[in-house]
């Protein structure tokens, strides 16, 4: 199937072409983290291959977990943990996220402070019962306390309970006041929109995204000491640019937007992004572009890897964790093409393929010869003959 870095990938017609893999990309190296945007990788984990898909709890491949937030670090990215691609709230647990939290934290610390390197996603999932706002603002605070404990940042994610339960912003604004009370540092509040979870559909109290963006305000505006910045994933790149101006002065826009990430760095959005997890040379590389004021770099690294991230992250926006470990296996951060629950099998084989192509484009792929053996041995796994 292959012969001198030529491979045959199927087309989403069902026919199969060959294709010609270029020569790798050499990426600097710097784990110096970029000075003209805060900006986070939202890490995956990378699941034991050995283990049981529908246990309740994950079986985790710890050494590769963590050598893959040695990867991030090294590029000089900072690590979002135990957030939606790290699989939670379909898969990954709140007892392997409080693991994955102190585990990470202990390696950061080989690289600075925790606290600078690393956040981590504080929910209500171990709380699925929860019945009132009291319940669910004990949840919040519980799992941001653990958190906190281990050294590393917070982000408060959105809660399915809440969203079940609110009746409108008030209740929105009750359990924030009470959960940000306990924070000892500035959090992360994250605006997940339900492209990639319908359970937080009408978050912030309203189904009508201008009515919903005036209750959050109300809410940072009362509590901006005591929140760092927003993290916003609504694939809505008028609406966060109108958000961001609206935001008080010290309070960040962290763009979760893998559409349009580009242009929203650009024009002054940090970066909290899934999309970062398998572009981490060139996001990099862009940045520190960025740092030095040479937009036409910024523009021809990061320009590359928007094909791919709209690929990977296209409908269902849900399944874009399969592209990132498929990516991370192609590129040997892992030695398993394997999930949590099973979840490599959410993207067909024609997807595989045009991320493969996509990312070969932008010079992802380290070891050619690697992803080329490793994508045949997928096809011929699944009877794709040439």
């Amino acid at each position: 199937m292959t012969n001198s870095g030529v491979i045959s990938l199927p087309l989403p017609d069902g026919t199969i072409a060959p294709y010609q893999v270029r020569p790798p990309q050499e990426w600097r190296m710097s784990a110096s983290q970029p000075r003209s945007r805060v900006a986070y990788a939202a890490a995956h984990v990378v699941a034991d291959p050995l283990g049981d898909p529908a246990a309740p709890s994950p079986a985790l491949d710890w050494d590769a977990t963590l050598r893959f937030r040695r990867h991030l670090w090294s590029h000089g990215l900072r690590v979002a943990d135990g957030m939606e691609t790290a699989q939670r709230n379909a898969g990954l647990d709140w007892a392997a996220t409080a693991e994955l939290a102190a585990r990470t934290a202990a390696a950061a610390r080989d690289f600075g402070d925790p606290a600078d390197l690393i956040v981590v996603g504080a929910g209500t999932d171990h709380a699925p019962q929860a019945v009132t706002l009291g319940d669910v603002t004990r949840a919040y605070v519980e799992q941001l306390e653990a958190i906190r404990a281990t050294g590393a940042g917070v982000v408060v994610m959105g809660s399915r309970e809440l969203a079940r339960l609110a009746r409108g912003p008030e209740d929105y604004q009750q359990v924030y006041a009470h959960v940000l009370a306990q924070a000892d540092r500035p959090v992360i509040l994250h605006w997940l929109g339900e492209l990639f979870d319908p359970q937080l559909a009408g978050y912030w109290g309203d189904r009508d995204i201008w009515a919903a963006t005036q209750s959050l305000l109300a809410i940072v505006r009362e509590h901006a000491p005591r929140i760092d910045g927003i993290k916003v994933s609504l694939l809505d790149a008028g609406h966060e640019v109108a958000l961001r101006t609206a935001l008080p002065r010290g309070v960040r826009l962290y763009t979760g937007d893998d559409y349009n990430y580009q242009s929203l760095i650009a024009s002054g959005s940090d970066a909290l992004l899934g999309i970062f997890d398998a572009i981490a040379p060139a996001a990099a590389t862009a940045l520190r572009a960025l740092d030095e004021g040479d937009r036409l770099t910024y523009e021809q690294v990061l320009g590359p890897t928007v094909p791919l991230a709209r690929t990977i992250f296209k409908a269902p926006a849900r399944d874009y964790k399969t592209g990132l470990v498929f990516l991370a296996w192609l590129a040997g951060h892992q030695d398993a093409f394997t999930m949590v629950r099973g979840a490599q099998s959410a993207r067909s084989l024609p997807h595989l393929a045009e991320v493969f192509r996509l990312a070969d484009y932008a010079g992802l792929l380290p070891n050619p010869a690697l992803a080329v053996r490793r994508m045949s041995a997928l096809l011929e796994l699944h009877g794709c003959e040439p």
